[in-house]
């Protein structure tokens, strides 16, 4: 009923193997690594998030996901991809607020971002007001053994698709948990863009790392809170991070002073990726890693990165049916795709992750 999985009860095995052979469809020519599994199929989803019904209030509560294909709420009592820590935070929460007075209309969405190991876990509540009635409910659960190592009020009172506004108050605790991934630490806020499944992520970050390993100057387009840069500059190279986010270049810049990153080796680039690549035209790159959002790269930044004329190119795809569409005009480029792998982010789903590895022909 719920439209977050699409696939329950398939087995495992066979959702890899059905990922395989639809990457094998979009790229028939192509010597493809096998799937990488996800390290587990159950709780890997360290963001936690439920809807509440527009009209929900203390006295008709509901919260749960999106039935499939509507926008109706189907009540959840347990989500399985979820982490555990996640999911008893959520509902403690939900009961605490239906024990109190809280009107119809202003419960949007609860996210939660937790640790792998569950240790640490920050809480968000999106609603369309900060009512009064929201700190009873709020205190009781900061009183609870359940209480999160910190707590958000996010004020979201505009139609339209986005889960969360553009005010945030922290009411009590920390602003992040705390992550390593393969040695590198980062603080992940309950908004900020970091992989759901975080031991999924690290073997796509191994992947980048091993195939742009021998980098020395590398441009990173869409970075983020710098997932992939920070750990290439630990590794030597010097990188240019462009992220249009500002939020996440603030994370990123935290990050780097948690890992004593030397000054000089990241170089952080508010902006968006089509202006970057036309300021950046007149530098030389040995390695571009592309990590675009699901509708992929517009045809200026994939113009812009064949101008630069690096040496490889890394594009990590979370719509691989789009990646293969726009292969021909990264061909047009002068680049060859040399190795492609999928990576199964998220189970149960017909979502595929995948990394390619584009040559400059001449090279």
């Amino acid at each position: 009923m719920c439209g977050g999985c699409g696939l329950p009860g398939v087995p495992y095995a066979r959702q890899l193997a059905d990922k395989q052979a639809r990457l094998r469809q979009w790229f028939p020519d192509v010597a493809l690594a096998p799937m990488a599994p996800s390290p587990i199929d159950e709780r890997f989803r360290h963001k936690v998030a439920f809807v509440f019904s527009p009209n929900s209030g203390s006295a008709n509560l509901l919260m749960g996901h999106y039935r499939a294909g509507s926008t109706r709420i189907v009540a959840v009592e347990e989500c399985p991809v979820h982490s555990d820590r996640g999911n008893q935070l959520a509902f403690a929460l939900r009961d605490q607020i239906a024990r109190g007075r809280v009107p119809p209309g202003i419960l949007r969405h609860v996210l939660v971002r937790t640790t792998d190991d569950g240790r640490e876990a920050v809480m968000m509540l999106v609603v369309t007001a900060n009512h009064k009635a929201l700190r009873a409910p709020v205190r009781a659960l900061l009183d609870s053994r359940e209480r999160p190592d910190g707590f958000f009020i996010n004020i979201h009172d505009r139609p339209g698709p986005f889960m969360v506004g553009r005010e945030t108050i922290r009411i009590d605790g920390r602003a992040h948990v705390r992550e390593d991934m393969l040695g590198t630490s980062f603080l992940i806020s309950p908004t900020a863009f970091f992989q759901t499944n975080v031991r999924a992520a690290r073997e796509l970050l191994r992947l980048v790392l091993h195939e742009g390993g021998n980098a020395s100057l590398v441009l990173d387009l869409y970075s983020g809170s710098g997932l992939f840069a920070i750990p290439l500059a630990r590794q030597g190279a010097r990188v240019v991070a462009v992220e249009e986010n500002r939020q996440a270049v603030k994370d990123a810049e935290a990050n780097l002073r948690l890992n004593r990153v030397p000054d000089g080796a990241v170089r952080l680039l508010l902006a968006r990726a089509e202006e970057a690549l036309a300021r950046l035209s007149r530098e030389r790159f040995d390695l571009v890693v592309l990590d675009p959002p699901r509708q992929g790269c517009p045809d200026t930044v994939l113009d812009g990165v064949g101008h630069l004329q690096p040496r490889r190119v890394i594009y990590v795809s979370c719509n691989p049916e789009r990646l293969a569409v726009e292969r021909p005009r990264i061909a047009r480029a002068g680049y060859r795709l040399s190795g492609l792998q999928g990576v199964d982010m998220f189970p149960h789903t017909d979502h595929i992750e995948a990394v390619a590895v584009f040559d400059r022909k001449s090279a």
